[in-house]
């Protein structure tokens, strides 16, 4: 065999269900080598989608996503969606195609060194210089990408080397197994637990990466704690459980927020400092931080740990729940009912544009609770995040760590095809959605049906809601966008407008029940952000 068929052989032992990617000269060999595998190659219209798309295919089952390009701009096409998954804790491994090594150490056509290119961006950048270290280059690639905390890893394969001959078979593929907590700092965390007076936990993505959704709940409901989660956690705790406070990371005085102000000991289970600046929710640096997660914690200035328990996220909440005394009474459910009371508030509404939170209350209803929302970068991501209800983990996926526009409709299309029974929704922007709006036809060619809902504002919404609240005027964030529907309609897709509110619930309905793709173009009010900024504000809620 050449080296490029040992390597397919590799990815084929990881388990690779799907390679995401465009061919190029210098992975002819790769191409070749996947016509006679069980792999799938999913050609994409460009690089960026086949790297969210392996980001999100990763975040959703656990296994890397694999996208690979050629090298020079191929290459470079694929560094915003594999950093996106880095900073993330998304598993995925990229593949590139390389110039042969005998253009390595000279200026060459479309040649860039990508192994150190994607070192700052990985847990992992390797050039294959020898047919014989493949195997260990991509278990490792494997092994890491796929580790706590997950990541992404780079392989630059030279065209040279896959053509080389060479016998060999893969490395055994097993992922280590998570050692249990120490019995001393389970003890230690409970007694502290047992001694707050108002304790509150923060859950991270780790929970969800680890599969101890289950255990964190049971936590909650055992010594009644309130739980807040990050943008990427969502649905880690049902909304419906009463110690549920939804997401923190508003970065304004939120409900959850209120609750920080008022918690004396903050429990961070899975908590990676990406997904939230510590600044944001402990400014004092005065309360007592307990930290669970697989690793000891990153140095924050405001994330003083005062006690770390550090192993298998199960077992640490297991353990600690069973020693641990229950509290009683809890004040903080006054915050629960207070966002109950604003995600209530405009589920009846027929203004037009269509406010924020009736998109929302539409959609919630329209979806059932095991589907999926690959939710884009903008304003509306502060909407779902805050009001989008999710009764499980991974049924609403915000990029938050990198956030990165561009990744609602090529995740929709990984989702899809790693849960093909379940309903997807690409929730975006207007902008966002022309990043990658291309990927449209890949959906059509794979028959890969999704709802793409297109919050449309003509305008970057995020950026003009965060320089009226800082100067109050906006500075060059207006477009203007073609047509959607018949955007829609020159792919083979189905297009929907949205042209009073009542119209909204039903058309949902319709497109999720569609057996195609179907783009809602729906105008959104937002002068409903600044309102909603006024708001919390002034929120002032007595405990």
């Amino acid at each position: 065999m050449n080296a490029a068929e040992l390597f397919v052989r590799c990815l084929e032992n990881e388990g690779v269900e799907y390679i995401f990617g465009i061919p190029g000269e210098e992975n002819l060999a790769v191409m070749d080598a996947l016509l006679d595998s069980s792999i799938r190659f999913v050609t994409v219209r460009h690089e960026q989608g086949a790297a969210f798309m392996a980001d999100v295919y990763g975040r959703l089952t656990g296994r890397a996503g694999v996208c690979l390009s050629t090298l020079g701009p191929g290459a470079t096409n694929l560094i915003t969606g594999v950093a996106d998954a880095n900073m993330d804790h998304a598993p995925l491994v990229a593949i590139a195609g390389q110039a042969g090594t005998n253009r390595l150490h000279k200026e060459s056509h479309q040649v860039l060194d990508l192994e150190e290119m994607f070192r700052p961006i990985t847990k992992y950048s390797a050039r294959l210089l020898s047919p014989n270290i493949i195997t260990e280059v991509v278990r490792k690639a494997f092994k890491l990408a796929q580790a706590e905390k997950s990541g992404a890893c780079f392989i630059e394969f030279p065209e040279n080397i896959a053509d080389m001959a060479i016998e060999d078979e893969p490395l055994w593929s097993k992922q280590p197994v998570m050692p249990a907590p120490s019995e001393l700092r389970v003890e230690s965390a409970a007694q502290a637990i047992s001694a707050a007076k108002h304790p509150i936990i923060l859950a991270g993505h780790g929970v969800i990466r680890a599969g101890a959704a289950k255990e964190l709940a049971d936590f909650a409901d055992r010594l009644n704690i309130p739980v807040c989660n990050t943008f990427m956690a969502k649905g880690v705790v049902p909304f419906k459980h009463p110690m549920n406070l939804g997401s923190a990371g508003l970065q304004a005085k939120d409900y959850v927020g209120i609750g920080f102000d008022k918690a004396d000991v903050i429990i961070c289970v899975g908590y990676d400092l990406v997904e939230y600046h510590p600044y944001l929710w402990h400014p004092t640096k005065d309360r007592s931080i307990i930290h669970i997660d697989v690793e000891p914690a990153e140095v924050d200035a405001h994330y003083g740990v005062s006690m770390g328990v550090v192993g298998d996220i199960k077992l640490s909440l297991q353990r600690i729940a069973e020693r641990a005394t229950p509290h009683q009474g809890e004040p903080m459910r006054a915050l629960r009912q207070a966002l109950i009371k604003d995600m209530n508030e405009h589920a009846e509404s027929r203004a037009f544009p269509v406010q924020p939170q009736k998109l929302i209350w539409d959609l919630r209803t329209a979806m059932k609770l095991s589907d999926i929302a690959i939710c884009d970068v903008g304003a509306h991501k502060m909407w779902m995040a805050r009001m989008f209800r999710c009764e499980r983990p991974n049924t609403c996926l915000i990029s938050n760590g990198f956030a990165s526009m561009g990744i609602a409709v090529p995740g929709a299309i990984a989702a899809k095809l790693a849960y093909p029974d379940k309903k997807i929704v690409a929730v975006t922007g207007d902008a966002g959605f022309l990043m990658n709006s291309q990927e449209i036809e890949t959906a059509m060619r794979l028959k890969t049906p999704i709802v793409i809902l297109i919050w449309n504002d003509s305008g970057y919404g995020l950026i003009e809601w965060k320089q009226m609240s800082h100067y109050g005027r906006k500075s060059h964030v207006d477009f203007d966008n073609p047509d959607f529907v018949k955007y829609a309609e020159a792919f083979g897709a189905k297009g929907y407008r949205i042209d009073k509110t009542e119209d909204l619930l039903p058309t949902l309905k319709q497109a999720l029940a569609d057996d195609t793709v179907s783009i809602i173009d729906c105008p959104v009010d937002y002068s409903e952000n600044l309102k909603l900024t006024a708001k919390l504000g002034e929120t002032i809620i007595h405990l």
